[in-house]
C-alpha cells in the first residue's frame, strides 16, 4: 500500500513539473519570437538597401510630390510602371525646396520584379537636384554641424 501512493506522489509530481517546463518553455519561446520579427520600418530600410545593392538603374519622372509620397514613372523593357515612395524616413536627404524634385530622376528597380523600385534611399539617391540647390542645402548642413 505504501509503494502504490509513494507512486502516485512521484506520477503527480511528474506532471507538475512536465507543466511547469512546457508553460516555461512556451513563454521563452513566445519571448524569442516577439524579439525576432521585424518591424516594417526596419523591412522597408532593408528594402531599399537590396535595391541599392543589387538594383539596376533607369530613368523615371518624377510627377508629384504630395506630404511624404514621392509619385514616379519609369519604363523597363517597354513596360511602363508608375510608383510611389515613401519618403518619411528620409526627410534628412531632401533638398529644402520640394518643388525641385518634380521632373528627371534615377530609379533603381529589382530586375526580377521591377515593380520593386526606389528614388531614394539612405546610401544613394536618384534625384537630380539643381547645383545651386545642393549647394544651399551643404551649406545648411554645415551650419547645423557647427552648432
Amino acid at each position: 500500500m505504501w509503494n502504490a501512493l509513494s507512486f502516485a506522489y512521484v506520477r503527480e509530481a511528474l506532471f507538475i513539473v512536465a507543466g511547469a517546463l512546457v508553460i516555461a518553455g512556451s513563454a521563452y519561446g513566445y519571448r524569442r519570437w516577439k524579439l525576432s520579427r521585424v518591424t516594417p520600418e526596419e523591412r522597408e530600410r532593408r528594402r531599399r538597401t537590396g535595391l541599392v545593392a543589387r538594383g539596376k538603374m533607369g530613368d523615371a519622372t518624377v510627377t508629384e510630390f504630395r506630404g511624404d509620397l514621392l509619385f514616379y514613372s519609369y519604363s523597363v523593357r517597354g513596360v511602363e510602371y508608375i510608383a510611389s515612395q515613401d519618403l518619411t524616413h528620409l526627410h534628412e536627404y531632401l533638398p529644402a525646396d520640394p518643388l525641385v524634385l518634380v521632373g528627371s530622376v534615377s530609379v533603381r528597380y529589382d530586375p526580377k520584379n521591377p515593380a520593386n523600385s526606389i528614388v531614394l534611399a539612405e546610401q544613394w539617391s536618384g534625384l537630380r537636384v539643381p547645383a545651386d540647390t545642393e549647394e544651399v542645402k551643404g551649406s545648411q548642413s554645415n551650419v547645423r554641424s557647427r552648432k
